[in-house]
């Protein structure tokens, strides 16, 4: 049994490689990779995408154009699923073959990131801008050529110290509830997306 659900999997997988136009949203969780790295605060991109797709029941197993994806049908809407396995500071080099492989407009693109200039556990949802500072953004937007696509931003707050130490640390025990309770909204923003749009999840959620 369990080997048919996979074969049924990976048959669905292949058959939206072929047919791309069944593709409405890209969801790119950024992070860097490695297990060292999983429970950062600059990885809670990756976080909120291990979520989404555990409550909707999304395998991610395959390896292509430098990310970790699943495909699968979320609010009766195909969505891709995708956790970049470059660092951080080179995600467009994934983002952009990820957007080219699938040939999705740059509004069906939604990217997932932490924010050091968000209190912690603060969502914010845009439908384009600039990067703020966030390299990774800088990376997408560098390598699209664009910056017209809707991002989530998840606010880990600002450290007194050394910001490099501080994204690439694990939230502490105080921390982690709030980071659980903002990735379950991310969820529900996501959600919001599919089925309403992203004007309406700005207005509900930010």
């Amino acid at each position: 049994m369990l080997r048919q659900k996979r074969s049924i999997q990976a048959s669905g997988f292949a058959l939206a490689l072929r047919n791309k136009t069944v593709l409405m949203k890209l969801i790119v969780g950024l992070g860097n990779p490695g297990r060292v790295y999983v429970n950062n605060r600059h990885n809670v991109g990756i976080r909120c995408i291990d979520y989404f797709a555990r409550v909707h029941g999304i395998p991610i197993r395959e390896r292509r154009a430098r990310a970790r994806l699943g495909i699968g049908e979320v609010a009766e809407k195909r969505v891709v699923l995708a956790k970049t396995r470059t660092y951080m500071n080179l995600s467009g080099q994934a983002v952009s073959r990820l957007v080219r492989h699938f040939n999705v407009p740059l509004e069906d693109l939604v990217v997932i990131c932490d924010d050091l200039d968000l209190p912690l556990g603060k969502v914010r949802i845009r439908q384009s801008g600039g990067s703020a500072g966030h390299k990774g953004m800088k990376s997408i937007i560098d390598s699209l050529g664009s910056q017209d696509f809707p991002r989530i931003r998840v606010g880990i707050g600002r450290p007194d110290g050394d910001e490099i130490s501080y994204v690439l640390s694990d939230f502490t025990a105080a921390e982690r509830e709030v980071v659980r309770e903002a990735v379950a909204k991310v969820d529900d923003a996501l959600h919001c997306i599919l089925t309403e749009g992203i004007v309406a999840a700005m207005n509900r959620y930010n």
